[in-house]
């Protein structure tokens, strides 16, 4: 097994391996930029090694850093942990001419899922089911507008390279569609330097569902089921379960033979996920993407399924063969995961960085806090705002919800806004308990609650004019008394003051 291993990350995810290398009795070597100085990961590992300035272009994105910091750390592989380089087919390429390994699929593999296009044309060579849509680049608006009609409105224009929600614009009229694609093809090349943009139809409520995989070198692929992820603010995921709550054995085995289809067709390696789209009408699902990388949301699939991803990611790296097969596989219970970001919910979750003055994690029966934070912590401005993955675990999704909601309310951080106000929210409401879920969730989440805002507030100017209204004839019956005066306002004050919070 390997002896040393740097972890190309930073945060949450390099404690998360950190985590794993301490038991498997292997030396963990972090790398940090000067904003990252004092963070978790850097006291946790064995080693620390800066790398450069904050700017992640300057540090964490510097593959010639990174290989030349294992070489002279002696370290035999490199963990990517997700984002940065971890889907970077160059960088994996420098990383094993320079005789080290990478734990993750081969670049080859990456390349040929890493384009959407690319791979919405294997999916269909497997015979996978994907959106209808093209496989090939859009020349023209025109080019764009002829597909649009064919396959009718409306439509999904999508960046090519890359992810998290970038290029990505839905058109549900003729007349916006141009705008919308320029906008996409400009953020595409912004993001990513690349302006390849394809259409799709737009699936219509659709939930995000996607199949864990995991393969080794030895030609052997499993599916471990699959999470819900349609809970996304900028198409962004927030809120992870394991299972979906559609909990369907068959469409699970269904979707997860594809996502093996995908998986066996470019000769995968590690763990994957296999994205779908799932019609929250009919239930038909269609292939979306193939991330090949580990997901922020395999706490899920883990304390469903009792295996640990990362310490197989290692194994498998090293070229030993699956710990388990297909058969191994078993759901028990519910997972449920929140990826507490630094961001304020009451203005569009907008990132809210600055030093962590208190800090007071959950515990109890089924929790877990894959966090990369503490308290004087400081959190920066260079960098994604998520500082913590928090799941729960329970018999069933019900037990789980309740573990949330229990749990949220003892998790406080202080100093900085963050999303848990909006997760103590969510965990109340009617739709998302009874697994109402779909991408659109969120909009229709605020609009409620806007609703409520309302309502209560012209409930309470009521009651402040009826109050009024009753402190004129209490007036008048007594002469103007002025006991009876007096109590009267008393009373109206301390209604206003009990009331004073809501305006």
């Amino acid at each position: 097994m390997f002896k040393k291993i740097l972890i190309a990350n930073r945060g949450e995810i390099a404690c998360r391996v950190i985590r794993a290398c301490r038991e498997m009795k292997i030396t963990s070597v972090a790398v940090y930029s000067e904003a990252d100085r004092d963070a978790l990961h850097v006291r946790m590992a064995d080693e620390a090694y800066n790398i450069g300035p904050p700017p992640s272009s300057e540090s964490y994105l510097r593959g010639d850093k990174l290989i030349e910091v294992a070489k002279q750390a002696g370290a035999e592989a490199i963990h990517p942990g997700y984002g940065f380089l971890s889907e970077n087919a160059g960088f994996v390429r420098r990383v094993t001419d320079a005789g080290l390994a990478f734990i993750g699929p081969s670049p080859e593999a990456m390349e040929a899922m890493g384009g959407k296009m690319s791979a919405r044309k294997i999916a269909i060579e497997a015979g996978v089911p994907v959106v209808p849509g093209t496989t090939e680049q859009l020349a023209s608006s025109d080019e764009a507008l002829s597909v649009a009609r064919e396959i009718g409105f409306p439509v999904m224009l999508k960046a090519s390279a890359g992810g998290g929600g970038k290029g990505m614009r839905l058109v549900e009229r003729e007349e916006d569609l141009k705008n919308a694609l320029e906008a996409a093809q400009s953020e595409a090349m912004a993001s990513f330097g690349d302006d390849s943009v394809y259409v799709e139809k737009a699936v219509v409520r659709p939930r995000h569902i996607e199949i864990q995989v995991f393969s080794d070198k030895h030609g052997n692929h499993v599916h471990l089921g699959e999470r819900e992820c349609s809970i996304q603010r900028r198409h962004q995921k927030v809120i992870e379960e394991c299972p979906s709550p559609i909990n369907s054995a068959e469409l699970r085995e269904k979707m997860g033979a594809c996502a093996v289809m995908v998986s066996k067709a470019v000769n995968y390696v590690g763990a994957g996920t296999v994205e779908f789209l799932v019609s929250d009408l009919d239930k038909s699902f269609y292939f979306l993407e193939m991330n090949t990388r580990l997901q922020v949301e395999h706490p899920v699939t883990e304390l469903v399924t009792g295996f640990d991803l990362v310490r197989e990611q290692i194994r498998v790296a090293w070229g030993e063969k699956l710990s388990f097969a297909q058969g191994d596989v078993v759901m028990s219970g519910h997972a449920i995961e929140c990826r507490v970001y630094a961001e304020d919910p009451d203005t569009n979750f907008l990132p809210s960085p600055g030093t962590i003055s208190r800090l007071r994690l959950p515990a109890g029966s089924g929790i877990r806090d894959d966090g990369g934070i503490y308290e004087g912590a400081e959190i920066s401005i260079y960098y994604d705002p998520m500082i913590s993955k928090f799941a729960t675990h329970g018999r069933d999704r019900a037990e789980a919800i309740d573990r949330m909601r229990r749990a949220l309310a003892e998790y406080e951080v202080g100093g900085i806004k963050t999303t848990l106000p909006f997760f103590r929210d969510v965990v109340e409401d009617e739709e998302f308990i009874a697994g109402k879920i779909d991408t659109g969730f969120i909009p229709r989440f605020k609009e409620r609650h806007r609703k409520i805002d309302v309502d209560e507030r012209e409930r309470d100017l009521a009651i402040i004019a009826a109050t009024l209204a009753s402190e004129k004839s209490v007036s008048a019956v007594s002469g103007n008394g002025k006991g009876c005066q007096n109590a009267s306002k008393w009373a109206l004050a301390g209604r206003l003051a009990a009331l004073q919070g809501r305006f």
